[in-house]
């Protein structure tokens, strides 16, 4: 099996914890598909690349044949992993997803995020599209998009509880890379 892992799920399920963990523990180089995705801004994630953008920016990263690579892909990326080696779907619970969302937001932005703040609009926003993942209620990542991908995914693939520990999840993984 080629040395090549793509870790996918639904924002705050822990596909980038569990990304970097495993690329550690591998000791390969982790890659996070927000990094080719949007434009650096203040505030972030505000300004996207053009899908062929990133898609030439992801192989150029990845040509080195061996890494980690979290995040969604979702749709326009499907090249860049066609190669991969193991598919791991972070599946995490809403309540888990949704805290760990607000703590992280919280810790990244403080005080930009609250009703004063420059991003408050933009947080808001972002916690109804994080809220809106199972229903599909706003356009892209959605969990209805994710089980169609990963369903006609060919093996190997896994399926992952994200709510678990780090060493839980890095055990599940790594077994099925033997």
């Amino acid at each position: 099996m080629t040395l090549r892992i793509y870790l996918t799920g639904a924002a705050g399920a822990g596909v980038t914890t569990l990304g970097r963990a495993l690329a550690s523990a591998l000791q390969l180089p982790h890659f996070d598909v927000d990094d080719y995705y949007w434009y650096p801004s203040d505030p972030p994630y505000t300004q996207a690349r053009p899908p062929n953008e990133r898609v030439s920016r992801l192989n150029q990263a990845l040509a080195d044949g061996r890494w980690v690579l979290s995040g969604s892909l979702d749709g326009w990326g499907d090249d860049v992993i066609k190669d991969v080696g193991l598919v791991v779907f972070v599946d995490t619970a809403t309540a888990v997803r949704f805290a760990r969302v607000k703590a992280r937001e919280t810790q990244r932005f403080g005080a930009r995020i609250l009703p004063q703040g420059d991003m408050y609009a933009s947080h808001q926003a972002f916690m109804a599209w994080v809220a809106g993942y199972e229903t599909a209620a706003f356009a892209g990542r959605s969990r209805p998009r994710h089980e169609a991908w990963f369903a006609q995914v060919r093996p190997p693939s896994v399926r992952v509880d994200g709510s678990l520990s780090i060493p839980n999840l890095l055990q599940q993984v790594q077994s099925r890379l033997s």
